[in-house]
């Protein structure tokens, strides 16, 4: 079997071999969000020669993207060039003889089935548990696999997912947290090598399972801090041993069906756009305040408070019960990430 040159050392390696790289080449990966993690999936699966790769984003390449988020630079910034558009561009100029597929969309109940279709493999680079819930119930629909991978701080998280045969996202997190609990990457911040550091953990994942060595997957939940120089290896078989998933055992799928997931109203005449999620919850305004402080000027009052912002020119208003309204925009995709950005659903 010939290999082209430029995949002649990965072949060699005894873990992928001829026909690995073939299998690898013949493969056909959806990567959801091409930001941070994503971002490096995508380059790393490029390189390794992965015959087809559609990237989905919904968002433009602001300054503030570039100390982490690899496939971009200045020009994508002044132009606010769609990640979808720039990571494809960036992605042909690597490796021209793979197809690369951008999609400036939303991922949602009503495209998810759609971006996964004929594809071998998902990979999670978005930035916010609704999307992710929203794959793991369209990797149970389809039965492709799908690679979680979240990043924050200095330490992040990845799991590769076996529809059926290892533990889901709903074993590790029957729900996804409230709004304001977690931080979020605009409020904890995040560095470089952390990013790098599990995107090419989830690559490899997904390089065995691309080059069809799918007995090497692990049922495990790797945890890397780059700034303690810490990996952890979480055995997940006890969580899919319950039988007790409502997505593995029972067969829900409500993110898929839209049964749950935030709601989102463009707010006639006032270029704003309303964000109400699943949940009525009770957000602590005074917590949630000192989380944003640092992104923009701070107004609170008993019922709400209000962010505004320079970059992008917005402002934010958040109501006690998770409600936001993003005014400046009409886009319901832009405030969708603004949200998860900054409120973290």
């Amino acid at each position: 079997m010939t290999i082209p040159p430029r995949y002649a050392k990965q072949a060699l390696f005894a873990g992928i071999g001829s026909e690995g790289q073939a299998a690898i080449g013949r493969s056909r990966v959806v990567i959801c969000g091409c930001g941070a993690t994503g971002g490096v999936l995508a380059e790393l699966l490029a390189r390794a020669g992965v015959g087809f790769i559609r990237v989905v984003d919904r968002d433009f390449v602001e300054r503030g993207n570039l100390q982490r988020q690899v496939l971009f630079d200045e020009r994508d910034a002044a132009e606010r060039t769609p990640k979808a558009i720039a990571a494809a561009a960036r992605l042909r100029a690597i490796n021209g003889e793979i197809e690369i597929a951008p999609v400036v969309a939303d991922i949602g109940p009503e495209n998810v089935l759609s971006l996964v279709e004929s594809c071998d493999l998902i990979l999670d680079g978005t930035d916010n548990f609704e999307t992710r819930f929203l794959l793991n119930d369209a990797s149970h629909e389809t039965g492709i696999p799908w690679i979680y991978c979240g990043v924050i701080g200095g330490h992040g998280q990845t799991m590769t997912i076996l529809p059926g045969a290892t533990a889901c996202l709903r074993c590790l997190i029957e729900t996804p947290p409230e709004p304001g609990v977690v931080e979020t990457c605009d409020t904890a911040g995040v560095i470089g090598p952390a990013v790098t550091g599990v995107a090419s953990l989830a690559a490899a994942e997904a390089m065995k399972l691309l080059a069809g060595r799918r007995e090497l997957i692990q049922p495990r939940l790797l945890v890397c801090d780059v700034w303690e120089g810490t990996v952890r290896s979480i055995d997940t078989t006890a969580l899919r041993k319950r039988g007790t998933c409502p997505a593995c055992d029972r067969g829900e799928r409500p993110w898929l069906n839209a049964e749950v997931g935030s709601r989102a109203a463009i707010l006639c005449g006032r270029k704003a756009v309303q964000i109400t999620p699943a949940d009525r919850c009770e957000v602590a305004l005074s917590e949630m305040a000192e989380r944003l402080a640092p992104t923009g000027q701070i107004v609170q009052t008993p019922y709400l408070l209000r962010l505004s912002m320079v970059e992008p020119a917005c402002e934010i208003t958040i109501f006690r019960d998770g409600r936001a309204i993003i005014q400046g925009t009409e886009d319901i995709a832009t405030a969708r990430a603004l949200y998860a950005r900054l409120i973290g659903l």
